[in-house]
């Protein structure tokens, strides 16, 4: 059976072949210009739920335009030509005849529901789709005054639409998608980056009080792999209580075999020798730009899940939730890391406590005199 398409469009011979959800939009189309009763049968769709303009305004008019009664419908074609002169104005290339076609290309108008969910499912996966541009877009956007804040406020509003999509469905097993995942972004190395991260290893070897409170930093973190390792040597130190200077990180690279990677122990040194600032503020440099990477990250794999047409909506929305879990994770150390500093509570004095219940003190009887 053959499937329209718009009058208006062009048939090129290099415009590729529409998308299943088209045929299931024409066939939707079909069934309600058919049978108009049906749009209370097919739950809620909107206009732009639709993938073709013509299609969203065929569907608009159909929801403005007065329902026929059932024998004016069957006898004259009152139903089509309201939709028609409600469509037009705003899909200029509409004709009667593809409306006639719609209703013949329709394989079964009782099936009208399940087209609707065909396209509110297809419109699920274009608007997951934007929402994962919307957060690529953010992470990179270096115009923006506070762009780690904006990135967290986009995963947010992110998983909020994966909470109402999951809403949309009918529930069932869900099962992660099959998609093969694109490589990760590569990792900001500019210079600026690593001497944020060199600045780091040294300041926190000169205040080794203050790199223990760090626990929020973890070595996935840095863009290097060598201060990364550095990094660890330091948390080493500190987490065995050992004397953290220059000398000692020296001692700990060379057993972690970190000085046959072009790093010379002179060079170590003058590294380790140079610090600027406070441990805090280059951690929170080097932590805000690995949650910018992991947002890219994210938001590549989420993007990748909905090219795949394979994926039903309920893969979609395992397979976003589990990506988003990792953004998540760096998200709370960042908000750890940045977030104001817990006030200590001192403890109140303790009040002394009230004599336990229990039996009586025996007072001993006090000696009789017996006089002679």
């Amino acid at each position: 059976m053959p499937h329209p398409t718009p009058d208006h469009t062009n048939d090129l011979n290099d415009t590729p072949p529409p998308p299943p959800v088209h045929y299931a939009e024409q066939s939707l189309l079909g069934a309600l210009l058919l049978d108009p009763h049906r749009l209370d049968e097919i739950g809620p769709l909107e206009p732009g739920h639709f993938t073709h303009p013509a299609h969203s305004e065929l569907f608009r008019a159909m929801r403005t335009a007065p329902a026929p009664e059932a024998e004016q419908h069957r006898t004259s074609p009152v139903w089509l030509n309201s939709v028609l002169d409600a469509a037009r104005p705003h899909a200029p290339g509409l004709t009667a005849s593809y409306l006639h076609s719609l209703i013949q290309v329709c394989p079964w108008p009782q099936h009208a529901a399940t087209y609707a969910r065909m396209v509110r499912a297809d419109h699920a996966r274009r608007s997951l789709r934007l929402h994962a541009e919307r957060l690529a877009q953010t992470a990179v956007d270096i115009a923006l005054p506070h762009r780690a804040k904006a990135t967290v406020q986009q995963a947010a509003t992110l998983a909020h639409f994966l909470d109402d999509l999951s809403g949309r469905f009918t529930p069932h097993p869900s099962s992660l998608p099959r998609t093969a995942l694109p490589p990760a972004p590569a990792r900001d190395t500019s210079e600026e980056a690593l001497d944020e991260e060199r600045l780091l290893i040294a300041t926190a070897t000169a205040y080794p009080a203050e790199t223990s409170q760090m626990r929020w930093l973890v070595p996935e973190d840095f863009a290097l792999p060598l201060n990364a390792a550095l990094w660890q040597c330091l948390a080493a130190l500190a987490h065995r209580g050992d004397p953290l200077d220059p000398v000692t990180v020296l001692w700990e690279a060379q057993h972690r075999g970190l000085l046959v990677h072009g790093i010379t122990p002179a060079d170590l040194l003058a590294l380790l020798s140079t610090p600027v600032g406070s441990p805090e503020h280059w951690g929170e440099k080097v932590l805000e730009r690995a949650l910018l990477s992991r947002a890219q990250t994210v938001a590549a794999s989420i993007a990748a899940f909905t090219d795949d047409l394979a994926n039903s909506p309920h893969q979609l929305i395992t397979g976003s939730r589990r990506a988003l879990a990792d953004l998540n994770a760096v998200r709370g150390r960042w908000r750890q890391a940045t977030g104001p500093a817990t006030p200590r509570t001192t403890r109140p004095a303790r009040t002394p406590a009230a004599p336990r219940a229990g039996p009586p003190a025996r007072i001993a009887p006090r000696p009789v005199r017996v006089s002679r």
